[in-house]
């Protein structure tokens, strides 16, 4: 599962961009007990979200010309530079050309083929998130494709990942593509690939973040108490859990879950 022994490929990174980042934290600080530390005019006001004095997240305010509310998950890269001409040989789009951010790492943001938006991390000082995997921090990262044949053609060749099927519930041949980072095993996945959809839950390709909640129920209840939008509602999925699709108030989408019980 998704561990903070970060390899090249694995997520290490998330973080919001909101028109009102003082609105989120508020938001978020309701939902699942996170405070809010805002960075100084040298990092333009880039805050760390953290949850026991732990960093689970980051976020910036982003004026809603400049980009949509959204999360973005960072993947970690050995050079983003390198990592940049993959992506444009491979039909993505480089959204934000490889950059410093001081001696914390280098980053660069992206686009996939299907227009999923995506970063990369190269370490520096800031190896990635203090904590994952545990309740109220992230659990698993999914991307939404229109293509996933596509999908992973993409990102095989970007970051190298294994995967694994997982026949789907209902016994109807359909299955679920589990990723993991290269040379490591199934124990190690972190994320999955699916098609786009149901309708009206997600309306365009993108990456979605997974929090881990005691509760998903309350934990949805909380959140449309404080302001955000319920795509939705808990749903139970046998052998996995119940998660259910949420929309901030500034309107970054995310899933709850609550995983089932293992032996």
């Amino acid at each position: 599962m998704l561990s903070t022994d970060y390899v090249p490929g694995s997520p290490v990174w998330l973080d919001l961009g909101s028109p009102d980042i003082d609105a989120a934290a508020r938001f978020y600080g309701t939902v699942f007990g996170w405070t809010f530390h805002a960075g100084g005019p040298e990092v333009g006001g880039y805050g760390l979200f953290q949850l026991d004095g732990k960093t689970v997240a980051g976020g910036m305010t982003v004026a809603p010309d400049q980009g949509p509310t959204t999360w973005n998950i960072y993947f970690q890269t050995p050079d983003a530079n390198a990592t940049a001409a993959v992506v444009r040989d491979g039909g993505g789009t480089v959204l934000a050309e490889p950059m410093d951010v001081m001696e914390l790492g280098r980053m660069a943001v992206f686009t996939d083929p299907q227009d999923a938006g995506f970063a990369v991390w190269q370490p520096g000082t800031n190896k990635g998130l203090d904590t994952v995997n545990v309740p109220n921090a992230l659990f698993w990262v999914e991307l939404n494709t229109t293509d996933v044949p596509g999908a992973l053609g993409f990102y095989s060749e970007l970051f190298g990942w294994g995967t694994t099927a997982m026949p789907m519930p209902g016994g109807d041949g359909a299955a679920y593509t589990m990723i993991h980072p290269a040379r490591k095993t199934a124990d190690e996945m972190f994320g999955g690939i699916t098609p786009l959809g149901p309708e009206g839950v997600l309306d365009r390709p993108c990456w979605q973040p997974y929090f881990w909640v005691a509760d998903c129920d309350a934990t949805t209840a909380k959140a449309a108490d404080a302001g955000g939008t319920v795509r939705l509602p808990p749903t139970d999925m046998e052998g996995i859990g119940r998660f259910a699709n949420v929309a901030d108030p500034a309107g970054a989408q995310f899933f709850l879950m609550t995983p089932s019980p293992r032996e």
